[in-house]
């Protein structure tokens, strides 16, 4: 068992900010292990140095030193020499780590260009998770937890089952995996499997194999002590047939072992009472008129007439399928043919790209449009919208809505994933007990979304209902507190699998 209270954690993760960042992974990553190390655990966090990323970084970084450590990987016979760089977490006493290895990561993008993922990223993260082990022997992290995130770490737990099960240091370690989309599962051809470094035999429909491929997610799913994921109703979705992508059975049989926790917000970034990127503050207990002040500056920003009088409709997002692109594409005439203004921040699809923009130009006065990604811009457009879209196909958590909620922005959305656990549809009940906190729909139809949006307009036109449903939103704690206490009763319940099944002789 673990002996004491403090918990020497390493998180394991691909992407985090303020150094890489693709998608609310890296926000996550962060967040909860400054949330970790302020309740008083020992965090060390262990990225891939990204270096080509990291120089361009918009904003100072912290200083990158190199730790001295050397390490070589036999990489299907390639021997891969790697170094570890140290860096620091702003306000916290976490400790980072680079892993620097310039021909797997020092590339002009995380995962893919233009469109297609790098031909070589099962060796890439499987050098990366070797990586992590290696490090944890060679600095005697001697960590009680291992918490893997995705398919990029997730080989984490099955190297710690295999070649590190009986290594000194590594006596009470336990292995943590959390999925944060089912949709991305690392699968690769079988002859992969000889980058992970574990013995053949474990290629099989119990551990790593999946339909004749190795799937990395599946490797961790299968063997880590505890899994969870970003959502209660999420953790619910993925085991069943539509939701959990091919691996549904495995995740049924190991749901005793399987835990939803909301993510929460770093609010020492997301505070519209500090927002460095806002020109104007405002507070929970007196939105405005701060928040109409960050509206005209995004509707002068957007180059959209100033109007009080106009619903104001943000949507910060990767443009997919997922997000509901084709939903607001069906429904753009229907959507547009009311007195409203949209604005839209985001990159992806080049189709949906080459649709929004026309939608741009045709809906000029009532559509902004910014290809590319800008994190000023998506605090401003949290602040200064009046609502905000995500009317998502699957959602495991989404960050977007409890931003939305902590800015005093309405959500509306559909009733998926952690969308289902943050937001509280508007009605006559929920008005009555003033728990109404945004606009939600069930189906995944455009027709849905169209009524919606037109309900949220309506109700915008009475302004004590809508400063009513604002302030319910704004009340709510989002932040890591909780959402790290229940990760850390999920590592006491992994420390607890980890000895009994060292106990029994089982890995």
């Amino acid at each position: 068992m673990i002996p004491s209270n403090r918990l020497r954690i390493v998180l394991a993760a691909s992407e985090a900010v303020p150094w890489f960042k693709t998608g609310g992974l890296a926000d996550v990553a962060t967040a909860l292990a400054r949330a970790l190390d302020a309740d008083g655990h020992d965090v060390t966090m262990i990225l891939p140095d990204y270096v080509s990323v990291r120089n361009e970084a918009a904003d100072p970084l912290p200083d990158v030193t190199d730790t001295g450590v050397r390490f070589t990987l036999d990489m299907n016979g390639n021997a891969i020499g790697g170094s570890v760089r140290r860096t620091a977490l702003q306000d916290s006493k976490v400790k980072v780590l680079l892993v620097a290895q310039d021909h797997y990561f020092s590339r002009p993008q995380l995962y893919m260009e233009n469109g297609e993922g790098y031909a070589d990223n099962c060796e890439r993260y499987c050098f990366f998770s070797r990586a992590v082990m290696e490090i944890c022997n060679q600095m005697v992290l001697r960590p009680d937890i291992l918490h893997c995130n995705d398919w990029q770490t997730s080989l984490i737990p099955a190297l710690l089952n295999t070649q590190f099960a009986d290594k000194p240091g590594f006596e009470n370690t336990a292995s943590v995996v959390t999925i944060h989309n089912m949709a991305f599962q690392g699968q690769f051809w079988h002859l992969d499997m000889a980058l992970t470094g574990i013995e053949e035999r474990y290629f099989s429909m119990h551990h790593m194999a999946h339909n004749g491929q190795l799937n990395l997610l599946k490797a961790g799913i299968a063997m880590a002590d505890q899994i969870t994921t970003v959502s209660p109703t999420y953790a619910a979705e993925i085991c069943s047939t539509e939701g959990g992508c091919g691996l549904d059975a495995l995740l049924r049989h190991r749901e005793s072992n399987l835990t939803g926790i909301l993510n929460g917000i770093d609010q020492s970034v997301w505070n519209p009472e500090t927002d460095r990127h806002l020109d104007t503050h405002y507070t929970a207990a007196s939105p405005q008129p701060g928040k109409a002040s960050c509206k005209e500056a995004l509707q002068k920003r957007m180059e959209l007439p100033i109007r009080k009088d106009v619903p104001l409709f943000g949507m910060v997002s990767r443009i997919s399928d997922q997000k509901g692109f084709d939903l607001l594409a069906e429904a753009t005439d229907r959507i547009l043919s009311q007195d409203l203004q949209i604005v839209f921040l985001g990159t992806g699809d080049p189709g949906y790209e080459a649709e929004l923009k026309s939608i741009a130009s045709e809906y000029s006065s009532r559509v902004g449009l910014v290809i590319g990604f800008n994190d000023r811009l998506a605090h401003q457009i949290e602040a200064g919208s009046d609502a905000f879209l995500m009317p998502s196909r699957f959602e495991p958590c989404g960050l977007n809505q409890m931003y939305s909620l902590r800015y005093g922005t309405v959500p509306v959305v559909r009733r998926v994933g952690g969308l289902t656990d943050s937001v509280v549809d508007v009605n006559h009940e929920t008005l009555a007990d003033q728990s109404a906190t945004g606009f939600v729909f069930n189906d995944y139809k455009s027709s849905q979304l169209a009524e919606t949006i037109e309900r949220t307009v309506a109700t915008y036109r009475q302004p004590l209902v809508w400063e009513q449903i604002v302030r319910a939103g704004m009340a709510i704690d989002w932040s890591w507190n909780r959402s790290a206490q229940r990760y850390v009763e999920v590592y006491r319940k992994a420390s607890e699998s980890r000895h009994k099944r060292a106990k029994d002789g089982r890995r």
